[in-house]
Order: structure tokens, then C-alpha cells, then sequence
């Protein structure tokens, strides 16, 4: 009796790239949870960043450490809440690196209390993911703005 089953080894390589897409997945839902759940605090980064990450969004760019800080400190004195939703991702592996392109939907709202007043962006995002002892981090992410509706930060930059 003849099989064409895959033989042990194949499974095992095919396991392991279902479990990074997984994990890379996850952390780009952790990305965007962060964002909008922990958006006081800086505690989340080492989760979800190597240290010397390189940020694109059409606001600037920002580097390191010190540059995932200025990012979040951004959206912290424009909008008093935020709502990120990440979809529609497509991952590709290389060993230990991956690049991982989505589509990126964001409702941010200048103050609580006027949830009708909201500005609101569309668009994709690139990522290079590296592993790392502690998992998947992200390398660089950069976002590619296709649509905004309402009124932009202070300054106009969005």
C-alpha cells in the first residue's frame, strides 16, 4: 500500500509556519489593542517592538525607542480615544523575518464626551516582523493613508 502522505518532517515545517503566522497575527492585534486600551502607558512596547523599530505614518517618522514614545505621545494630546481595526493580513515568511501587509481602519475622537465628532482613517499597512527570544516583534511598519474623514489633528497632519 502506497501513501502521499506527508512524511513527519513536512508536517513539522508546516506546523511551524501555521504557528508563526499565528503569532504574527497576534501581534499585530496586539499592536492595535495596545493602542487603543493602553494608550497612557508605555509598558506595552517591549511586547510588540524591537527597540530599534523604524515607524512610518504620513505624520512623520519615528525611531527607536525614543520614537515609538514621540508616536504614542502624539496620539495621546490629539485624541482622547482611539478604536483600531487591523484585517485582512497577508504574511510572508523568511526563517526568522516575515512581512506582513494589512488593512488598517482607525476612529479617533478628539474628546470623550463628543463621540459624534470623530476623525476617522483608512488605509494599509507594511510591518517587517523579526523573531526574537521573546517572540515576534516588529521591525518596521509603515502606513500607507488611502482615506480620512472629519477633521485632522491640530496642525492639519495626518
Amino acid at each position: 500500500m502506497t501513501t502521499n502522505a506527508p512524511d513527519l518532517a513536512d508536517l513539522s515545517r508546516r506546523l511551524e509556519a501555521l504557528t508563526d503566522r499565528v503569532e504574527l497575527t497576534e501581534l499585530c492585534d496586539r499592536f492595535v489593542r495596545h493602542l487603543d486600551q493602553d494608550r497612557h502607558s508605555d509598558h506595552w512596547l517591549d511586547s510588540v517592538f524591537i527597540t530599534d523599530t523604524h515607524l512610518t505614518f504620513p505624520m512623520g517618522e519615528f525611531k527607536g525607542r525614543e520614537g515609538q514614545v514621540a508616536f504614542l505621545e502624539t496620539a495621546r494630546k490629539n485624541f482622547e480615544r482611539t478604536h483600531h481595526l487591523s484585517s485582512n493580513y497577508d504574511i510572508r515568511l523568511d526563517g526568522d523575518s516575515a512581512r506582513v501587509t494589512a488593512h488598517l481602519v482607525a476612529v479617533h475622537l478628539r474628546r470623550s464626551a463628543e463621540p459624534n465628532s470623530h476623525f476617522s482613517i483608512g488605509g494599509h499597512y507594511e510591518a517587517e516582523a523579526v523573531r526574537t527570544a521573546d517572540g515576534w516583534r516588529l521591525r518596521t511598519l509603515a502606513f500607507d493613508l488611502v482615506w480620512n474623514a472629519g477633521d485632522p489633528p491640530a496642525g492639519g497632519k495626518v
